[in-house]
């Protein structure tokens, strides 16, 4: 009898070790969405669940991590293509996927500067950087640099200044090149641009000149589980995109 009462002690004592260690939902998310997805969290944590892990990089950069085993419950791309890749790999649960925001893809300048240029078709970006860097997320797989790079080259800019051009890691890495004038302008998302009084908005890149800005998000088959799904659905509800919109995003 005294070794039972013993061991049901020890389970009581043990017991909110146990609720420490219960890991928390972790979500992959593109970097323009810190801010906003944070704020997401603590709505939601406040609602009285346990908050969710955040890690903000280039969606290219998380797609591959998943692909490689990385411990995410949900994905939120900046961009369709790296939410099919995952998608043709079977890692998403299709019927959880969804695009609930857009954005605009914006020039942006160090704080007082100014280019003397305004965007259209065959506008001299090349003459008013004089030699200078452009900064953008690489093209050859971040989402925002896809987006400007086919910006660029609808206007029939590109050629001219990809010598020019800064490959950041994402797009928030773009922004600070510009912000530190490291760059004499950048491209990045006018949420990014918002975010800053580092910058001024030099010029907006016409809606119709890029793929149009979208983020889905999904539930990562492997880790699929009922806090999964709730936290989904609070990312779709009114409250959370109260927060989006606050941020600038535009909501779907």
């Amino acid at each position: 009898m005294f070794r039972l009462i013993a061991f049901l002690i020890s389970l009581l004592i043990a017991a909110p070790s146990f609720a420490q260690d219960k890991p928390r939902l972790t979500i992959f998310a593109a970097a323009s969405l810190t801010e906003a997805l944070s704020d997401v969290g603590k709505a939601y944590a406040d609602a009285g669940h346990d908050a969710p892990v955040f890690s903000f990089a280039a969606s290219s950069a998380l797609a591959r991590q998943i692909e490689n085993g990385a411990p995410a419950a949900l994905f939120v791309s900046a961009d369709e293509e790296w939410m099919d890749y995952l998608a043709a790999r079977t890692l998403i649960e299709p019927n959880s996927r969804v695009s609930v925001l857009g954005n605009s893809l914006v020039l942006v300048v160090p704080k007082g500067d100014t280019l003397g240029v305004a965007i259209g078709p065959g506008f001299d970006l090349a003459g008013a950087l004089k030699g200078r860097k452009l900064s953008l997320a690489d093209p050859t797989g971040v989402p925002a640099g896809r987006y400007a790079q086919a910006a660029l080259t609808s206007l029939g800019v590109w050629k001219s200044v990809e010598p020019l051009v800064v490959r950041a890691d994402n797009v928030r890495a773009a922004l600070t090149f510009v912000e530190r004038k490291e760059a004499a302008a950048g491209i990045v998302y006018a949420t990014d641009a918002a975010l800053t009084d580092k910058v001024d908005v030099a010029g907006t890149f016409p809606a119709a000149s890029h793929p149009p800005i979208s983020y889905p998000l999904a539930v990562i088959a492997r880790n699929d589980s009922a806090e999964a799904r709730a936290f989904r659905d609070f990312l779709l509800s009114e409250p959370a995109k109260a927060i989006y919109r606050k941020y600038g995003f535009a909501v779907r």
